[in-house]
């Protein structure tokens, strides 16, 4: 017999099956799926060069954009400030002075938009060394390139001022203003002492009394240099040679006036006849309105002039009104006001030395712009009644 011996079998276990199995089926295999060790490396990346493609059609439609903004900009800096020609600035551009101060200067007086602007227009216009010093009269309603032609041409400008007949202080002033002149300039012209030593016509004026009723009204033409005092020492060189020339020292003596008080009375009938509507001589109603004065003053009567209380009014900045207190008030008070209520014309003038040969004591502004005249208080109640209803009831 063998010796070998019968090998031992260990039994196995079966598996273990889950409880949630049934009919002995297999468990099936879930697959895991596979995770990338580094996740970024495995996007898909666009090529590098569509990257830089993009970015540099980005900043070129940005450079684009900036250049479009810059050139909208500059064009409208060149453009006018303003609208009115009329409107002028004096400007003075001393020797030495470079575009950069220049361009300062215009945009401080607010002629231009932008001396940056101007700045550059003058060197883009090859124009920077050809600009030349000298005063000038500049409007902001000319453009940048139309102000540097007119500094490189260098001319002497000449420019207009019209000083109105029946206007008054206050409005010349405005018109100088509006010819460019500061304020302080103007105010400091008109607040020198104007007396008999400084020229003939201001003989009888008061040391106090103002330039009211001395700016000769006129159209006059001066280089762009004037100054105030020029202007205003032509308007009074102009108002001499009418003086003079119509001899109306005497003729206002012989009515019993010295200058002042017919300067005075020729204000009056400026302001009450500035436009005469029923003759084609603007003398006409003014030699009569004069007469109507000068026999007021003969009985003492109050000239009754509504234009006096209603310059009171306005010089005091109060509401017009017919009881008004002022020495101005010729409704109130007999005599001549004070001083002129305004720039008497020719006629005006004229009339005064010269006053009609009729023997009204009253009279009054139509409705219909007629000048209407009375001698009795009835025919003048029967002219309002008439010929005044409306102008005669907002007085």
């Amino acid at each position: 017999m063998n010796d070998i011996k019968p090998t031992r079998r260990i039994p196995v276990a079966p598996p273990m099956q889950s409880p949630a199995l049934s009919n002995n089926k297999p468990t099936p295999i879930v697959p895991i799926p596979l995770q990338p060790i580094h996740p970024h490396k495995n996007r898909i990346k666009p090529p590098v060069k569509n990257r830089l493609i993009f970015i540099a059609a980005a900043i070129f439609a940005a450079i684009i954009g900036i250049i479009v903004a810059c050139i909208a900009w500059y064009n409208m800096q060149l453009s006018a400030k303003g609208s009115d020609l009329r409107q002028l600035t004096l400007v003075v551009i001393k020797p030495g002075t470079n575009p950069t101060e220049i361009g300062k200067l215009l945009q401080d007086k607010s002629i231009i938009r932008s001396g940056f602007a101007f700045n550059i227009y003058s060197r883009l216009s090859h124009k920077q060394s050809e600009l030349q010093a000298g005063t000038y009269r500049l409007s902001p309603a000319e453009t940048i390139p139309q102000i540097i032609d007119h500094l490189v041409n260098g001319t002497v400008d000449q420019f207009s001022i019209r000083f109105l007949p029946g206007a008054t202080l206050k409005q010349d002033r405005q018109v100088l203003l509006d010819a460019g002149f500061a304020s302080t300039d103007i105010d400091a012209a008109l607040a020198k002492t104007y007396d008999s030593n400084i020229s003939p016509l201001f003989t009888g004026k008061p040391a106090d009394a103002d330039l009211e009723g001395y700016i000769y009204g006129d159209t006059y033409n001066f280089s762009t240099g004037a100054t105030v005092d020029d202007i205003l020492q032509r308007t009074f060189t102009e108002f001499e040679s009418v003086i003079e020339q119509n001899d109306l020292v005497n003729s206002f003596a012989s009515h019993g006036l010295n200058l002042y008080q017919g300067i005075i009375l020729a204000s009056i009938v400026q302001r009450e006849m500035t436009a005469p509507a029923n003759t084609t001589d603007p003398s006409t109603d003014q030699r009569q309105v004069a007469q109507v004065f000068y026999s007021r003053l003969a009985q003492n009567m109050p000239l009754g002039s509504d234009v006096t209380y209603q310059y009171a009014a306005d010089k005091l900045g109060v509401a017009r009104d017919v009881n008004l207190d002022s020495p101005y008030n010729t409704r109130r008070y007999a005599g001549l006001p004070p001083g002129p209520i305004a720039n008497p014309g020719i006629t005006a003038l004229k009339a005064v030395a010269n006053p009609a040969d009729t023997n009204y004591l009253f009279f009054l502004s139509g409705d219909d712009g007629i000048t209407y005249f009375a001698q009795t208080e009835a025919e003048h109640q029967a002219n309002i009644t008439n010929h005044c209803q409306v102008k005669c009831s907002q007085l």
